[in-house]
């Protein structure tokens, strides 16, 4: 990223991503029309991926979140996509990353309950035939999420 202006529409396009194109131009400079052809601009180029609504897990009664180490048996590469395309499907789990290095996955899991994750993990996670091992990790606070 060249620009200063590009930088700056990111930053507060992170910031409130519903942000016309009218106040997004009066808090980075140039007019609106040239403002918005940068915003089209980073989005065809791929810089801006998307929008999307911060929502509270609470609202949804998924107070608990946990986030999770897991290592897997097989190092194969269909092994490790039968993995991702398993624990992606499940509604609980609302972040995966393959890691490099221990563990070989970071999931983050959103339940409502105690009780709700020991289903999750005994009923779905646990039993998945790549899983050697499972290190759960409880949060405490949230100090920063997303930015």
């Amino acid at each position: 990223m060249r620009h200063a202006v590009d930088r700056d529409i990111l930053f507060h396009l992170q910031q409130d991503g519903r942000l016309s194109s009218v106040d997004l131009a009066k808090r980075v400079g140039p007019t609106p029309p040239p403002c918005l052809r940068r915003v089209e601009r980073l989005e065809e180029s791929g810089v801006i991926t998307g929008y999307r609504a911060a929502i509270d897990p609470a609202a949804l009664g998924r107070q608990l979140e946990v986030l999770v180490d897991v290592e897997i048996y097989a190092q194969d590469r269909k092994s490790f996509e039968a993995f991702e395309a398993t624990v992606a499907a499940h509604d609980e789990v609302v972040e995966c990353r393959r890691m490099y290095g221990r563990p070989d996955y970071f999931l983050g899991v959103a339940v409502s309950d105690h009780a709700a994750y020991e289903a999750f993990v005994t009923e779905k996670l646990s039993g998945l035939p790549a899983v050697l091992r499972l290190e759960s990790h409880l949060t405490m606070k949230t100090v920063k999420m997303n930015g």
